[in-house]
């Protein structure tokens, strides 16, 4: 869409483009080098906070009783899904180039091995971005999300059973509807199994609607944003990823789903699952859609899921998902903080490390609760005096008990307060400040044109970037460059010195998220896009246990009206191996789904969801099955492929940085 719009400012372009650089233009710092203004800004930060506190060091590495040992997680073809030794240069004091605060954060989250949190519970932490719990029951393991990917998650699994002796999986809980808590559930437990031997598999309620809303719906942007988030397409290096702040990073494995047996609702729903008590707390719309924490009354343990953890979670986050509910946040937390804080000896979580004491626990619980409690009531005390988003966000600054010893768990290693602010000024108010002028904007490939010329042209704008720049004042200099770079893409000047600015930006970051974000945009600037592939939004076992009408409102969402050229018309769709029919009628503007079949389609599809599955994701081919007869039409097979005609594929690496 934005490429198609760079016609609307040609006539601007052609004052402000080609022209070559200032010959006085200093040339941008090279890559990976910290700036004076850099280094003073971590430098004052250290001074600042306790960072050689040694509570939490003691609890990330508490309670480890053994460790993987071997230099990678394979997948099936050798290749490596996570390589245990990539983050070990986290060692000492933090360089030049890394907040001292997310070094220490980062430090703490590398950890990694078998962990034993309390009696008949353990944790492997250090394989994946999250956490995979295992607690004993009368007969075998009860998991806890099963990470990422498929391969992470066997290897934990071998982990447990190599160290405390090979038990088989009893029960399979999910506490939210985010991949990195499901998508390895294929690596502890098959699908046929759990069926045959009737394991319980509990998720919140809603949890299959939004796992397939986020993940297969909204799933390329949001996949390419979180290549940025999560900085996989960098190194692991002091100049580089460091972590996310919320855990080490994302595997390369193989994302798995197997659906739900039962979705839970409610606060203290009681379930017995292999002998153990589980006491359910209903959490939705806090750190995902659908979520649930978790009390075992015969442990005295508290599982927080991802609503509590050791930093300050994103209300909104970069990679793009729906906002979060602020007070809501606040009020789970205060629930199970009233409810089980003086009967939990201790708390884990769903990423990080334990809590260990009631006091601790209690402190742990206040702090967070706090932290989300203050973001939301001064983000609304601010923006009900008339400021706008970025007014109020600016406005927000750190707590007092924030920088207490105890209290790093508030700091913003995942989330950041400016960027939830915002987010509570989003849910609230929506996406603009209701300034008039915001309401109806030009797209910035039409208004960075206009911008340089005003500026004075491309030269002129650079310089004043630059100087900004050495300045230290890298927000605006990143702004003015941006200018640049969208007015003229190819401007080879531009794009290194709003790759430096990144990189500045990145250097200070406290977020993980924030330093990745940028440290891949400067990346992308100075050497382009990746060229890894179109990665597939999901696979087959993924797509198996995706509900029907889910995955055809997927594609619903790739419907490009441009191309439907005809008359309205309908299709169905009948898959044998579910017993199901749907019918697709495709108008001028939209493409709806409907359960059953019509009787006056145009053409009808009988296939094997198993088979159409295969098709979408471009593993066979439509005229393949119906050569081989595993595929049969009747009526319009020309009416068909108009259908599969108006479909979108969209292209995984769209650039970002640039128009």
């Amino acid at each position: 869409m934005r490429q198609r719009m760079f016609w609307l400012c040609a006539i601007v372009l052609s004052a402000c483009s080609g022209d070559a650089p200032a010959p006085d233009l200093p040339a941008p710092p090279p890559a990976g080098v910290a700036t004076n203004a850099t280094r003073a800004a971590n430098t004052a930060l250290a001074a600042r906070l306790p960072l050689d506190e040694q509570s939490d060091v003691e609890d990330a590495s508490r309670g480890r009783i053994a460790f993987i040992d071997a230099p990678a997680i394979l997948n099936a073809e050798g290749g490596v899904v996570w390589s245990i030794q990539q983050f070990d240069f986290l060692q000492g004091d933090a360089p030049d180039t890394v907040n001292p605060s997310l070094w220490r954060q980062s430090r703490l989250a590398a950890e990694h091995g078998l962990f034993e949190v309390g009696p008949g519970i353990w944790q492997v932490r250090g394989y994946d971005l999250s956490v995979m719990s295992v607690i004993e029951g009368k007969t075998g393991w009860i998991i806890v999300d099963p990470l990422t990917s498929v391969e992470t998650a066997a290897a934990s699994l071998k982990l447990v059973n190599d160290t405390l002796g090979t038990r088989p999986v009893t029960g399979l809980l999910y506490t939210h509807s985010h991949a990195d808590h499901f998508g390895g559930a294929r690596g502890v437990i098959t699908e046929e199994d759990a069926k045959a031997r009737n394991v319980p598999i509990l998720a919140p309620i809603g949890f299959l609607e939004h796992a397939v809303s986020e993940n297969l719906i909204a799933g390329n942007q949001m996949s390419r944003r979180s290549t940025f988030m999560f900085g996989n397409t960098i190194a692991r290096s002091p100049t580089a990823h460091v972590g996310s702040g919320l855990g080490p990073g994302l595997p390369q494995g193989t994302i798995s789903l197997i659906a739900p047996t039962e979705e839970i609702a409610g606060c203290g729903t009681q379930r017995v699952v292999d002998g153990v008590t589980f006491e359910f707390i209903d959490a939705a719309g806090t750190e995902a859609p659908a979520e649930f924490m978790f009390y075992l009354p015969e442990r005295r343990a508290l599982c927080t899921a991802e609503v509590v953890t050791a930093t300050f979670h994103n209300l909104l986050t970069p990679r793009g998902a729906k906002v979060r509910d602020a007070l809501g946040w606040t009020r789970a937390i205060d629930y199970v903080l009233e409810t089980y804080g003086d009967k939990s000896d201790f708390v884990f979580a769903s990423h990080h490390w334990p809590t260990w004491g009631e006091e601790n626990v209690a402190s742990l619980l206040t702090h967070q609760r706090d932290i989300y409690r203050y973001v939301h009531d001064q983000t609304l005390r601010n923006a009900n005096a008339g400021a706008t988003m970025f007014e109020a966000a600016e406005a927000v600054s750190e707590p007092a008990f924030e920088s207490e010893a105890d209290a790093f768990n508030t700091r913003g290693y995942y989330g950041t307060l400016n960027h939830n602010a915002k987010a509570v000024y989003q849910y609230y108010f929506g996406w603009w400040g209701g300034v008039p002028a915001e309401y109806n904007k030009l797209p910035h490939v039409v208004t960075a044109a206009r911008y340089v010329e005003a500026m004075g042209g491309p030269d002129a704008t650079l310089a004043l970037g630059a100087k900004a720049f050495h300045a230290g004042d890298f927000r605006w200099a990143a702004e003015v460059f941006n200018h640049v770079v969208f007015a003229d893409p190819d401007n080879e000047t531009a794009r290194n010195w709003l790759a430096a600015a990144y990189e500045q930006l990145g250097f200070q970051a406290e977020s993980g998220a924030w330093r990745s974000y940028y440290l891949v945009g400067a990346n992308e600037l100075r050497n382009g896009i990746p060229s890894l592939g179109n990665p597939q939004l999901g696979n087959a076992e993924f797509l198996h246990a995706v509900d029907t009408l889910d995955l055809m409102d997927s594609l619903a969402a790739r419907f490009n009206p441009e191309k439907m050229t005809g008359d309205p018309f309908a299709v169905n769709l009948v898959f044998p191996d579910r017993g199901e029919a749907v019918t697709l009628r495709i108008g001028k503007s939209v493409m709806v789904p409907r359960k059953g079949a019509s009787e006056n389609a145009a053409a009808t599809l009988t296939i094997d969801r198993a088979v159409f599955d295969l098709v979408l994701l471009g593993q066979t081919t439509l005229p393949e099955q119906l050569k081989s007869g595993t595929a049969a039409v009747e009526g319009s097979p020309l009416m068909l492929g108009a259908f599969f005609g108006t479909l979108d594929r969209p292209d995984f690496w769209f650039p970002v940085v640039t128009p």
